[in-house]
């Protein structure tokens, strides 16, 4: 699974980071980016939940 994240979107809140910080984290700008290409198997439950908690759903999820 790979995750993704619209920077247009992005309200810089950290939820994702909070939820899942194997997968996410904030940039320079403040802005979440994955700092994964692909998310550990052990991850995936998390980054799914930071999908969902995401409030402006900036956050996309991809099946390999």
């Amino acid at each position: 699974m790979r995750a993704s994240v619209d920077r247009e979107l992005c309200a810089s809140c950290g939820v994702c980071v909070e939820i899942c910080p194997d997968v996410f984290e904030l940039d320079a700008d403040e802005k979440a980016q994955p700092k994964v290409d692909v998310v550990p198997p052990e991850a995936e439950d998390a980054c799914r939940e930071a999908a969902d908690q995401c409030p402006t759903e900036a956050i996309t999820i991809e099946a390999d």
